[in-house]
């Protein structure tokens, strides 16, 4: 089965894990984000540290962060061959790890780009800074400002590698929901 790949990404705090959960709901296959255990797992091996943006400070080698945050994602990529489903949604892509290495002012190899351009997807939504809904916790460290930031760095990520991005529109889950959906052509007005 030829599978529709969807990506849903945007800065911290946008409301993509929301979508995320409600497309779950609706059912649809997700594949969800797997940034925040990697983060909470590194935390518990330092001493506490106040809130900083850069979850890297948490760990020994950032490097090998990265290349399993990238082979992490890539897995999941994988695995959508696998399954007996039409679509796939991904909270967060491949060219995000990109996009926050270059937000982190972190150089990359190669590999990291051929990567994302081996592995593509067929569509991409990206969640803009919404500041009303923005909260920070123990693995959103960010201010709103670095979300803009992040964000800005996820859009250039996602064009220079040739995708179109679709902004999902401010508004309620259920209305982004339809969003996306009608997008898709999944469901019809």
């Amino acid at each position: 089965m030829n599978v529709k790949r969807i990506v849903v990404t945007g800065g911290p705090g946008t409301g993509k894990t929301s979508l995320i959960n409600l497309l779950e709901k609706s059912g649809f296959y997700c594949f969800h984000e797997i940034v925040r255990s990697m983060t909470l797992d590194a935390k518990k091996k330092r001493e506490k540290k106040s809130y900083l943006s850069n979850p890297l400070v948490f760990v020994d080698n950032p490097e090998l962060f990265n290349d399993q945050l990238l082979y992490g994602r890539l897995a999941h990529y994988a695995k959508a061959s696998e399954l007996n489903e039409e679509t796939v949604f991904f909270d967060r892509g491949l060219p995000d790890v990109l996009a926050y290495m270059d937000y982190f002012e972190q150089s990359y190899g190669q590999k990291y780009i051929d990567v994302c351009e081996e592995n593509r997807y067929d569509t991409v939504f990206l969640f803009p800074p919404w500041e009303e809904i923005y909260v920070r916790d123990n693995e959103r460290m960010e201010s709103f400002k670095e979300a803009i930031q992040i964000h800005n760095a996820l859009e250039t990520a996602y064009t220079s590698l040739g995708y179109k991005i679709h902004e999902v529109p401010f508004g309620t889950v259920n209305e982004r929901l339809k969003f996306v959906l009608n997008h898709l052509g999944e469901i019809s007005e």
